[in-house]
């Protein structure tokens, strides 16, 4: 289980390049090794080509290599063409090249399409066949093709050939969570949510925050709840930068680096397969700052899908929250633990003594008290001169995971707890639609109803069918009371997943839901008396701190009265609650 990081290595990777088979390539005269040697030059060690709609490129560089070394064998090699081979096995012993194209699908969105160079091109040419590129325009290079297949269909049919499917620049311009472009929002989420879809290719990978693309795909979101790895490519038309357009990049000018044993496609394949966010970082030049995650990590703070923890001490139960907690990440959305750190960004690291020695005791400890086997996968880091444990945890595919057999944990944002019973329900009906179709697995459960695309990366939120108005997307609403033999049942929605909770009572209620009940009441009981700042219909009660998160207690008028949320966190602020909360953005 415990995964050693001594033998792995940064990879500088650009899988987004074009040659001259591109129709739309923006230089003449530039040949095969003008682009490896440009590659050489920008510390390139993995390349793709991503030709448009075709893998000419990469076939007639290689059916060029071919002639050659033919050639050298029957001794007929002229002195420039033994020099064009050597320089050819020169530059592959250095860089990595791999078949690919830039499918253009429905609504002209694009696809990279990557493979092992073992895979026969034939396989590859057949494969753009079925994708419907016409037979007579294989080898043109048209970022414009006809009727194609829809995007889903194109992740699958890649999967199915033994590619890596990546959704090219997807926050710009044909991309799948471009901005402007308005269609389903289920679908738009199917988009970047798909299980054949390895990663997202993005062009803001520099940028930190909820308004990059990689902070939206965190997994946070509630209609995104599969983590995306978010990469970056040159998309590159031409050797260098061009002077007048500096949007037009070269070869190599914008580039991803890969943590692998060794630089491979099954490397490539291999680690984006897997939920370690930590292994894929921009490119920057070796005098600028390293990428760290654990700070960036520790400035997200605790949220559904990461927590921190200063020990796994026996004393003070606090192994028994960690494995807690991984049972919990399990039955959600998956997670990472850092073991050593306080959630507190501004508290020295503890650290841990024996790094070892605790990773073997949590392997111990997670087969041993939960149920059925999870595949955690942990490592150490250093971290501010401090040695600190990460517990990488999948989001389970047969779930529920029990702790100790009869002890079902979920996470509730930033909250681990004790499920209650509609949700040990949620979770059995989840694993049984899991075993009955186990490729989506990995897929996040949509619960919302079909709406329209609003924001850039985002789908409306849900509406009240009866006042037509919008609800925030986390936290927890009330929905209503019922007293029985002088205790108070309550129906809870949450917010997030749109799953209805019954029999919920003060005692039994997780921490939101605790102080959700209890304001609830606060509310009922004041009545009129309570000061709310209304806009329109929508009403802020309750504004306060949890770390770093803003949290909101909301209130919303009806046609048949208020609806009440409680502990409605950024992410589930949207539409008509931007401007009464301060979240509008600019």
């Amino acid at each position: 289980m415990a995964k050693k990081t001594a033998s792995l290595h940064w990879y500088n990777v650009d899988v987004h390049i074009h040659t001259p088979a591109s129709g739309d390539f923006q230089q003449d005269n530039v040949t095969y090794i003008d682009l490896l040697q440009r590659a050489e030059q920008k510390n390139l060690d993995i390349i793709a080509f991503a030709d448009h709609n075709t893998i000419a490129g990469y076939r007639t560089m290689m059916d060029e290599v071919e002639q050659l070394t033919l050639l050298e064998k029957l001794n007929r090699l002229l002195p420039e063409e033994k020099l064009k081979l050597n320089e050819y096995r020169r530059l592959f012993s250095k860089i990595l090249v791999l078949p690919g194209f830039e499918f253009t699908a429905t609504f002209g969105f694009h696809i990279i399409a990557i493979f092992s160079p073992t895979t026969p091109l034939r396989d590859i040419e057949h494969l753009l066949l079925n994708l419907n590129i016409p037979s007579d325009q294989l080898d043109d290079g048209s970022p414009t093709v006809g009727a194609t297949v829809d995007v889903l269909t194109c992740y699958r049919l890649i999967k199915q050939t033994g590619g890596i499917t990546i959704a090219a620049h997807a926050n710009s311009s044909n991309g799948v969570a471009m901005k402007g472009f308005n269609f389903g929002g289920q679908t738009r989420i199917a988009y970047t949510q798909d299980i054949n879809l390895d990663a997202l290719e993005v062009t803001d990978l520099e940028l930190v925050g909820n308004r990059s693309s990689a902070g939206f795909f965190n997994g946070t979101k509630p209609e995104y709840s599969r983590r995306m790895h978010c990469i970056q490519g040159s998309d590159s038309h031409r050797l260098f930068t061009d002077p007048l357009r500096k949007k037009n990049l070269g070869v190599g000018d914008r580039s991803t680096e890969f943590l692998l044993p060794e630089p491979s496609f099954g490397a490539i394949l291999e680690l984006l397969s897997r939920n370690d966010f930590a292994r894929t970082r921009p490119y920057r030049q070796q005098e600028e700052a390293a990428f760290d995650f654990i700070q960036t990590a520790l400035e997200e703070g605790s949220n559904i899908i990461q927590d921190f923890h200063e020990s796994v001490a026996l004393k003070g139960g606090k192994l028994f929250e960690v494995i807690a907690n991984i049972c919990a990440f399990a039955n959600t959305n998956g997670g990472t633990i850092y073991i050593g750190l306080s959630a507190d960004a501004k508290t020295a690291p503890m650290g841990i003594q024996n790094p070892d020695l605790t990773i073997k005791q949590l392997e111990q400890e997670i087969a041993k008290h939960i149920s059925p086997p999870i595949h955690a996968t942990c490592d150490s880091h250093e971290f501010r001169g401090k040695k600190i444990v990460r517990i990488l945890i999948p989001r389970g595919d047969d779930p529920p995971y029990a702790l100790d057999d009869n002890k079902i944990f979920i996470r509730d944002e930033a909250e681990t707890g004790l499920a209650v019973r509609d949700e040990i329900v949620g979770l059995v009906l989840r694993g049984q639609q899991l075993k009955s179709s186990p490729s989506e697995a990995s897929v996040p459960e949509i619960t919302r109803p079909k709406t329209e695309h609003t924001d850039e990366m985002a789908v409306e939120p849900s509406r009240n069918e009866k006042s037509g108005t919008a609800n925030p997307r986390t936290g927890v609403e009330i929905i209503e009371s019922e007293e029985r033999n002088g205790t108070t049942y309550y129906t809870m929605r949450d917010l997030r997943n749109g799953n209805i909770v019954k029999n919920v009572t003060e005692t039994s209620a997780r921490k939101l839901w605790h102080y959700a009940i209890k304001r609830y009441m606060e509310m009922m009981s004041l009545g009129e008396k309570l000061q709310v700042h209304w806009q329109g219909d929508y009403g802020l009660v309750k504004k306060y701190q949890q770390g770093k998160v803003e949290i909101f207690d909301l209130v919303q008028k009806t046609g048949s009265g208020f609806r009440f949320y409680f502990g409605v966190t950024p992410n589930g602020i949207q539409g008509e609650w931007k401007s009464l909360t301060g979240l509008e953005e600019g």
